[in-house]
C-alpha cells in the first residue's frame, strides 16, 4: 500500500511540474524530455508513471474534472437545501475549480488550437471535391470532457421541477444559460487573465434564483 501512495504521489507532483512547462513552452513544444527536466528526473524514469506527453496532459485534465465531478455530484445529494439553493451552489463550487486551475485551462485553450491546426492540415480532399477531417473536432472533444457536469447540472434542474421550484421549460434553457456562463469563465480566465469571476457568480446565482420561488436581494448573492 505504502508504494501505491508514493508512486500517486511522484505522479501528481510530475503533473504538477509538467502543468509549469507547458505553460512556459506551449502543447506543441513541450517535449517529454522537458517534462522529465523539469522533474529532474530521467526519460526512463518519467515512463514508468506516463506512456507521453499527451498522456500526461489528459491526465490531468482527467484529474481536474474528476475533483469537480466529486464536488459537485456531493451538493447534488445533499437533501438538506432545495434545488435552487444547490444549482447556484454547485456553479459557485465550478466557477471556483475553474479559477484555482487557472494555468491549466491556458494549457488547455493552446492545445485545442494546436489540435485545431493539425486537424487542418490531415484535411483530404475527396473524389466528390469535398474536405474529409479525420479525428473528433475540438468543440466535441470539449463536449466528452463536459458531459458529466452537463447531465449533473441538468438533473438538479429535473429534480427543482419536480418539486415544483423551478418552471417545467426550464431544463433546456437554464442548462444552456448555465454552461454558456461556464464556457465565458474559461474564456476570461485563460484569454482575458480576469482576476475575479465574483460578478460572474453573482449573475448566476440571481439568474438561477429568479426562476425560484424566493429571489435572494443583490446584497446576498455571493457564496
Amino acid at each position: 500500500m505504502s508504494i501505491l501512495i508514493e508512486h500517486d504521489k511522484r505522479r501528481s507532483e510530475i503533473l504538477e511540474r509538467a502543468v509549469d512547462v507547458f505553460v512556459e513552452e506551449g502543447f506543441e513544444n513541450t517535449t517529454f524530455q522537458k517534462i522529465a527536466d523539469r522533474c529532474d528526473i530521467t526519460r526512463t524514469t518519467l515512463y514508468i508513471y506516463f506512456r507521453n506527453k499527451r498522456e500526461i496532459f489528459n491526465y490531468s485534465i482527467k484529474q481536474l474534472m474528476n475533483t469537480v465531478e466529486t464536488d459537485i455530484v456531493s451538493i447534488k445529494e445533499d437533501q438538506s437545501k432545495n434545488c435552487v439553493e444547490r444549482l447556484a451552489l454547485v456553479f459557485s463550487v465550478i466557477i471556483d475549480r475553474l479559477v484555482e486551475n487557472r494555468r491549466l485551462l491556458s494549457v488547455i485553450l493552446d492545445y485545442l488550437w494546436y489540435y485545431a491546426k493539425s486537424l487542418g492540415s490531415a484535411e483530404k480532399t475527396v473524389d466528390s471535391g469535398e474536405k474529409e477531417k479525420k479525428g473528433a473536432s475540438p468543440e466535441k472533444k470539449v463536449h466528452r470532457r463536459t458531459i458529466r457536469i452537463r447531465h449533473i447540472l441538468a438533473g438538479i434542474i429535473i429534480q427543482g421541477i419536480e418539486s415544483g421550484e423551478l418552471p417545467r421549460n426550464s431544463v433546456g434553457y437554464m442548462g444552456k444559460l448555465l454552461y454558456a456562463l461556464l464556457e465565458s469563465a474559461v474564456f476570461r480566465l485563460s484569454v482575458l487573465e480576469t482576476a475575479s469571476l465574483e460578478d460572474l457568480k453573482r449573475s448566476a446565482r440571481l439568474m438561477i434564483y429568479s426562476q425560484g420561488k424566493s429571489p435572494p436581494s443583490i446584497a446576498q448573492s455571493t457564496y
